[in-house]
Formats: structure tokens, C-alpha cells, sequence
């Protein structure tokens, strides 16, 4: 995959790893002297500040990117509790998201021009924005290819590949994915590994560690 371009970033479930992996594809387009930046349109569990609500992977994406974005450009819907979107939406007593919206929030964001655009999701693939609507929307709408965040873990070779079988049925390019090893290291991780690179239909994706993680 090319450190320049406009991608979606989305994930085999929540607690993937999607914004460390954005943040390091960031740092590392930034170290090879490239502009950049990182955009979360939706995310569930904020906390309040005199600013407002803000998003903790909101603001790593921020610190990341070398395009310095208003935050509300940057996070346009910020919800205070860490559930399913759709949910919070109702107990926050706001009115249903739709992916227009959403997606338009979008398109605002991304005529700041760079070399490298992330738009990250929230969740998986199927996040549900309503009754109708996922989160999948976006990516339709704005044709982006997919960078998928593999979290390796038990159970993650069939989330994997049931993600990609998705993104592919839904007329999107998979530009590649990424293992992301999270403590506790799973068993056998390599194995899972080599059957991940045998089975998706993308290139995998190495990405660069901190010092400090």
C-alpha cells in the first residue's frame, strides 16, 4: 500500500487497535516527509472539557497528523457514552445519525488537501447509524479503499476474513490489512499469522512500532 492516498480504516470489531495502527500509518507518512492527516467522524465515549466533548482517538489522530484540522472537523459527532452509537444517540436524546450526514461531515474534511487522508470508523463494519444504515455507508458513498485492522486475538482469523468477504461484496477495494498483536499475545500468533496472509485477498501491511506502546 501506498503512503499516499485517502483510505478507510475500519476494523474486525471495536478494541482492534484502529487508531494506533492510523496514528503509526500517520507518523510513518509524516517521517518520509509527506503531509497528513487523520479524521474520526463518529465515536462513542467522549468525555466533557470547557472545549466541549471530546474523543481520546480523536485527539491521537490529531496529534498524529501533520495537518493541523479544528477538532470539529475532525470529530463531528462526539458522543459521551461508550456503547453502540445508534444507542447513544437515543439516551443523549439526539435524533438519529444518517449516513448523509454523516457522510457530509465527511466531504467537509476532506477538501483539506494532503498527501495522506484516514477516515476512521467506529467499531466494525456493520456499526448500525440506524435501523436502515451502517457505518459502511461512508466508504460506499466516497468510494474509498479499505485498510482493515486485524486485532489478533482468539477468533480473529473468522472476523478477518468475514470483514473482507463484506467489504468486497459491498464494492470496495480491501488495499490491505494489518495484524495488530495486543497483550496478552495470543497462542500460536504466527500461525494465525501466515493463515490470515493465506486466506485474505490483500496485501498485509507492516507497521512501524514506537519506542513506547
Amino acid at each position: 500500500m501506498s503512503l499516499k492516498g485517502r483510505y478507510f480504516v475500519t476494523g474486525t470489531d471495536t478494541d482492534s487497535g484502529k487508531t494506533w495502527v492510523s496514528c503509526r500509518l500517520l507518523e510513518q507518512a509524516a517521517a518520509a516527509g509527506l503531509s497528513c492527516y487523520g479524521i474520526k467522524p463518529l465515536a462513542a465515549g467522549s468525555e466533557e472539557t470547557p472545549e466541549g466533548l471530546r474523543n481520546e482517538d480523536a485527539l491521537n489522530l490529531m496529534a498524529a497528523s501533520t495537518e493541523k484540522l479544528d477538532y470539529e472537523l475532525v470529530n463531528p459527532v462526539a458522543l459521551r457514552e461508550a456503547i453502540a452509537p445508534h444507542i447513544a444517540m437515543q439516551k443523549a436524546g439526539r435524533p438519529p445519525l444518517t449516513a448523509a450526514r454523516l457522510t457530509g461531515y465527511v466531504r467537509g474534511a476532506l477538501t483539506h488537501k494532503a498527501d495522506l487522508v484516514l477516515v476512521e470508523g467506529a467499531g466494525g463494519w456493520r456499526v448500525p447509524l440506524n435501523e436502515r444504515e451502517t457505518l459502511a455507508a461512508i466508504p460506499r458513498e466516497l468510494d474509498l479503499p479499505v485498510i482493515l485492522v486485524v486485532g489478533m486475538k482468539l477468533g480473529c482469523i473468522s472476523h478477518a476474513l468475514l470483514t473482507a468477504e463484506a467489504i468486497q461484496r459491498d464494492g470496495l477495494t480491501l488495499a490491505g490489512w494489518i495484524a495488530n498483536r495486543m497483550p496478552p499475545e495470543m497462542p500460536v500468533l504466527e500461525e494465525n499469522i501466515a493463515m490470515l496472509e493465506k486466506m485474505i485477498p490483500a496485501p498485509r501491511i507492516e507497521v512501524s512500532e514506537p519506542s513506547v506502546r
